[in-house]
C-alpha cells in the first residue's frame, strides 16, 4: 500500500490545503494528514484535537484519508505511518525554497528512505495563506470563501 503524508498546523486548513490534498489522493492508496500537535508554541493555535476534528469531518466520506496529530519530525511521522512521501504544497519561490531545504535534511536523515513531493498551488490559491486567513477573520471579514465546506474532490 502506497502511503504519504501531508503535514502542517492546519490553523486553519484552507481551500488551498484541500486542493493539495484532491491533487495528491490520486497518487496514494492512503493519504494521512497530519497535524502538528500542542507541542508548538504558537499564539492562538487551538488544540491539535479541534483542528484534526474539523480536517476529519471534511473527508469523513473518504476512507483512503486519515487525519492524526503528530508531534515530533515529519519524517518520524512519516515513518511511523509506514509512508515513504511527504507531500507539500508551495505557492511562490519563497515556498519552494524553504521546501526544497526541508527536502533535502529529510533525505539526509532518512538516508532516501523519504522522499517530498511538491505540488504547486493552483493559480487562484496562491496567495491564500492560513495567516491571511486568521488576520481577515481578526478584523471582522467573512472567510468563509478560503475555507472548504466540503472536499473539492467529492
Amino acid at each position: 500500500m502506497k502511503t504519504g503524508i501531508f503535514v502542517g498546523t492546519f490553523n486553519p486548513f484552507t481551500v488551498g490545503h484541500d486542493s493539495i490534498v484532491a491533487r495528491a489522493l490520486p497518487l496514494f492508496d492512503r493519504l494521512v494528514i497530519g497535524v502538528v500537535g500542542d507541542h508548538v508554541q504558537k499564539p492562538g493555535l487551538p488544540p491539535a484535537t479541534e483542528r484534526v476534528a474539523a480536517i476529519a469531518a471534511l473527508y469523513a466520506h473518504e476512507p483512503r484519508i486519515e487525519v492524526k496529530p503528530y508531534y515530533g519530525l515529519a519524517v518520524d511521522f512519516a515513518r511511523q505511518e509506514g509512508a515513504r512521501f511527504i507531500v507539500k504544497g508551495v505557492r511562490s519561490v519563497k515556498d519552494f525554497e524553504y521546501e526544497r531545504e526541508q527536502a533535502d535534511v529529510n533525505r539526509l536523515i532518512t538516508n532516501g528512505e523519504v522522499e517530498t513531493i511538491l505540488l504547486y498551488a493552483e493559480p487562484q490559491y496562491s496567495s491564500v495563506s492560513s495567516s491571511m486567513v486568521r488576520e481577515l477573520q481578526h478584523f471582522g471579514l467573512d472567510v468563509s470563501a478560503l475555507l472548504p465546506s466540503h472536499p473539492s474532490h467529492s
